[in-house]
């Protein structure tokens, strides 16, 4: 699996809301871009087409960051994944087969959203924690 966050200069996070029609976590609060991995694919193809199909954007014409990569063992994340950064400064023109509004919120702006009842998918908060909420020793 691949996920991705689009960040701005001001460390605020887009976070779309899924369409009503998905089949699983209908209008529930998304990463920026995920997708799975096909059988015979690599992670990277899996992320370009992704990015394309879901934001159109194109990977070589955006500021990208690898973040890391995670397991359900030792990450409690729902699959094997690679996660990564794509720093952006305007709303993506989101895929509104995927995606039906999106929000520019600060990381513990989007942990206190969820927290008053807002729904998710269940590697969200994870993943924010993760990769944007750690503690810097």
């Amino acid at each position: 699996m691949i996920n991705a966050f689009v960040r701005n200069s001001k460390g605020e996070l887009w976070i779309p809301r899924r369409a009503s029609n998905k089949r699983i976590f209908p209008l529930h609060l998304d990463m920026s871009v995920g997708g799975h991995v096909e059988s015979g694919e690599t992670y990277e193809e899996a992320f370009k087409h992704e990015l394309k199909e879901e934001l159109n954007l194109d990977v070589g014409k955006v500021k990208l960051k690898f973040l890391g990569k995670l397991t359900p063992h030792q990450n409690k994340v729902s699959a094997f994944m690679k996660v990564y950064e794509i720093q952006l400064e305007k709303t993506p023109r989101y895929n509104k087969k995927d995606f039906v509004e999106g929000f520019w919120l600060k990381p513990k702006e989007l942990l206190k959203r969820l927290k008053k009842g807002d729904k998710s998918k269940d590697d969200l908060p994870k993943l924010v924690r993760i990769f944007y909420l750690k503690k810097k020793k």
